[in-house]
């Protein structure tokens, strides 16, 4: 394939995201600019992750610090979220990187990474990522264990506590999502008077449930096959 072929797949795909993310917004009555569309480009090539930024797609994820490292040079200008789990040894290089990480999932991490701003000088916003369908192969803190993070917030100075992250269990039927999303925002509602923080944001969402999560109050989409399917491979270029 050509990369005009490419980027008109791409273009034609991310117009009918648009369409149905601001249908989604317009049932639950809810203005477009309330929600982030993130590409995640794991299965892409930088010369096609390259490509969105031109499209309008600025904020970008990847799930393995390597690829992310190897793909910011190739892909400058826009915002880098990280959604993978983040190894406390790889923390010092890729923290520079990240515009947002959006999957803390253990008090470790939440200090190995308070430790790192502190000797860069950095501040970093971060999601907590719960195990949000309750699911035994999942990363991320239970529902129940969540309250007792307030502490240890607290003393992360150098972090932002944006909100929560977390996916359902996949099904072929989006609607099963439901539940799941539900107890997120009411877990997010709570959590905003335990720890006293504002959590604004809500990282819920993919490919195959993304409207369902728009419609519960998720407020960034993560989507990835929706957007690449079938392109993985093509315009192998530089960086992954």
């Amino acid at each position: 394939m050509q990369p005009s072929e490419i980027q008109q797949i791409l273009s034609d795909r991310l117009a009918r995201v648009e369409a149905t993310i601001a249908g989604a917004c317009a049932k639950a009555r809810r203005s477009r600019d309330e929600v982030r569309l993130i590409a995640v480009t794991k299965t892409v090539s930088a010369a096609v992750t390259a490509m969105l930024p031109r499209l309008g797609v600025v904020d970008l994820a990847e799930n393995r610090p390597q690829t992310l490292w190897g793909k910011v040079d190739a892909v400058p200008n826009v915002r880098w979220h990280f959604i993978g789990h983040l190894q406390r040894n790889k923390i010092d290089r890729t923290l520079p990187l990240m515009h947002w990480l959006h999957s803390v999932d253990s008090v470790r991490l939440l200090e190995a990474l308070q430790s790192e701003c502190v000797k860069q000088n950095r501040h970093l916003s971060i999601f907590i990522e719960v195990n949000a369908s309750r699911e035994e192969q999942k990363q991320g803190f239970a529902h129940e264990d969540c309250a007792a993070l307030g502490p240890v917030l607290a003393r992360c100075d150098r972090l932002s506590i944006l909100g929560l992250m977390g996916m359902a269990a996949y099904s072929d039927d989006p609607e099963n999502s439901r539940p799941t999303f539900a107890a997120m925002f009411a877990l997010r509602e709570r959590l905003r008077q335990e720890w006293g923080l504002p959590l604004p944001e809500l990282s819920l969402g993919m490919s195959n449930d993304y409207v369902v999560a728009i419609e519960e109050g998720a407020t960034c989409v993560r989507l990835g096959t929706t957007l690449f399917e079938g392109l993985d491979g093509e315009l192998p270029g530089v960086g992954g």
